[in-house]
């Protein structure tokens, strides 16, 4: 358990770190609005964390592609809507800026991505 912790911190830092960059370049780049760019920094992420997720963090798994995939893309759409709406409510609601406001949005999903990663999208259901 200790080390599916470790590896889910790895590989979910890795796919936070690339759904900030790409959200934050997204937004720089173009100025188009936020939602906008946080939808392709969650693009860009989902298949790191789905193909570190299944590697790494949950390695010992044998729930089948066909049955973990779609789980983890219904975990992180979830997620990703909470995101959003999270993300929406920060920068309406508060001075923060794009990049602070994210920032404290990745942190507080990711314990819940972990939880339904590990006890759901990834778990094995006996035959």
């Amino acid at each position: 358990m200790r080390a599916s912790v470790l590896l889910f911190l790895i590989v979910g830092g890795c796919a936070a770190a690339t759904h900030y960059l790409v959200t934050l370049g997204v937004d720089w780049a173009t100025g188009i609005d936020p939602a906008w760019s946080n939808l392709v920094g969650f693009l860009c992420a989902f298949p790191i964390s789905y193909l570190g997720h299944r590697n790494l963090s949950f390695a010992g798994t044998q729930a089948p592609h066909r049955q973990a995939l779609p789980r983890l893309l219904a975990v992180s759409c979830t997620a990703f809507v909470g995101n959003q709406l999270m993300l929406a409510a920060l920068l309406r609601f508060t001075p923060l800026p794009l990049w602070v406001a994210l920032a404290i949005v990745l942190v507080f999903v990711a314990l819940s991505t972990w939880l339904l990663g590990r006890y759901w999208a990834f778990a094995h259901t006996p035959a």
